[in-house]
């Protein structure tokens, strides 16, 4: 064996330089850029705007005739001021407050705190410029918002990512337009589908970092259970039907306006009850047709109010209990029209004119489709109809010239079961 030369080998070490101390990894601080679009001009819309802004890059999207330049005028070089309900203020300033809408180039989510019937408007204009994997939420979505979104995007809607909340996440108000807003109580949890369900935690993670811990963003199987959920498809008709049709009212102006939740009676509970059901039959025909379905957020108006209100109503035996005596009702009267110190209603309301059209034509439309009868939700649509000056239903189908403006599966061209599971991406 050979002899190793211990001379050679400490004069070699000698050479070499000292290696020198690796220090740990110092904690990354990039930059990590998010831009997030508010859609809209009201009390949500300014409030989500005050909240975003104050952490990520934010622009104020409204479309609306010229609501975008009041706003930012009345805004001018000053920060928006939102008030929580914790008391604490925030002070902030969107990026930019604009009626462009190739701004959607920069989006990384957009939230659509719009009326339902503006959804396509928004998504329409938005198309052109949207970059895969972007996040379109809407608060709320309202009756069959995934499909009028896929029917907008066409092809490109498969690389987007669609959120259906059914609520707001606060009951808000502005207190000065466009400069300050109040979040007067922000709910614990809401309800969000994910189009394509797949992409719920990337949906939640976005989500939930704008609006905060609370409320806690809960997940739904699937966007069909949050539109057959959708209260203000059958409450508000319902109850409007229940105190203004012919059989209650003789067309006679009234000394004070009537109670709107508080004034339900029996009929009107029967008018809800007829309504809550016939949705309920919609529910489990396609439970039936598409195995492992799961509609379990589908629930009945009843329910709907045990979940929401839960130990706050003093009677919630039945249904007409729990409207009569929640708290957050007392005194809120039905929408009228003052003439001479009279009173009459105000049958081109949103509870008519936008909730039949992207609530209850949603619900007669797909009952039609998966033949199931509706003869509640066919009585209060044929007066509904009359009241908001449009033709959607005739003869008991959805054929009407109006039928484009719904959300009716027919506006979209669906037609058949399999026409409507492809849409609503449950194959």
């Amino acid at each position: 064996a050979s002899k190793i030369d211990k001379a050679a080998v400490a004069a070699e070490a000698a050479s070499k330089k000292p290696k020198e101390e690796q220090k740990p990894p110092a904690e990354s601080e990039e930059k990590n850029p998010f831009t997030v679009l508010v859609c809209g001009g009201g009390n949500a819309a300014q409030v989500a705007t005050g909240m975003f802004s104050a952490r990520y890059n934010t622009i104020a999207v409204s479309l609306y005739a010229d609501e975008a330049a009041k706003w930012k005028a009345a805004l001018g070089e000053d920060d928006f001021e939102l008030t929580l309900d914790t008391g604490k203020v925030i002070k902030s300033k969107p990026d930019d407050i604009t009626n462009d809408p190739s701004c959607a180039a920069k989006a990384d989510a957009i939230i659509l705190a719009v009326p339902s019937f503006a959804h396509g408007q928004y998504f329409e204009a938005f198309a052109p410029y949207m970059k895969p994997g972007c996040l379109v939420a809407c608060m709320p979505a309202r009756s069959g918002g995934d499909i009028l979104f896929a029917s907008k995007l066409g092809e490109k809607a498969k690389d987007m990512i669609f959120m259906g909340f059914e609520t707001l996440p606060w009951a808000c108000r502005f207190t000065e337009w466009g400069r300050k807003a109040v979040c007067l109580g922000t709910k614990g949890s809401i309800l969000a589908a994910v189009t394509p369900p797949t992409k719920f935690p990337q949906a939640f993670a976005i989500l939930q970092g704008c609006v905060g811990v609370f409320p806690h963003v809960v997940e739904s199987p699937n966007n069909l259970g949050i539109s057959l959920r959708n209260p203000g498809a059958q409450i508000h008709p319902g109850v409007m039907f229940g105190r203004w049709c012919p059989e209650k009212w003789d067309g006679a102006s009234l000394p004070e306006k009537p109670l709107f939740y508080q004034g339900v009676d029996e009929f009107s509970e029967g008018v809800l009850n007829g309504l809550t059901n016939e949705v309920q039959a919609i529910a489990r025909k396609m439970e039936e047709l598409v195995p492992g379905l799961d509609l379990k957020d589908a629930c009945t108006l009843h329910q709907w109010y045990l979940d929401c209100y839960a130990g706050q109503m003093p009677d919630d035996k039945t249904l007409k209990g729990c409207m009569n005596t929640n708290p957050g009702y007392r005194g809120l009267t039905h929408p009228c029209i003052e003439a001479d110190g009279k009173y009459m209603p105000d049958l081109k309301y949103r509870y008519l004119m936008e909730d039949v059209p992207t609530g209850m034509c949603f619900n007669k439309g797909l009952g039609e489709i998966l033949g199931v009868p509706m003869p509640m939700t066919d009585k209060v649509l044929a007066w509904a109809q009359e009241c908001i000056g449009m033709s959607i239903m005739v003869d008991g189908k959805m054929c009407g010239p109006d039928i484009g403006k719904t959300r009716a599966p027919q506006a979209m061209g669906i037609t058949t079961v399999d026409g409507f599971v492809k849409a609503a991406g449950l194959a």
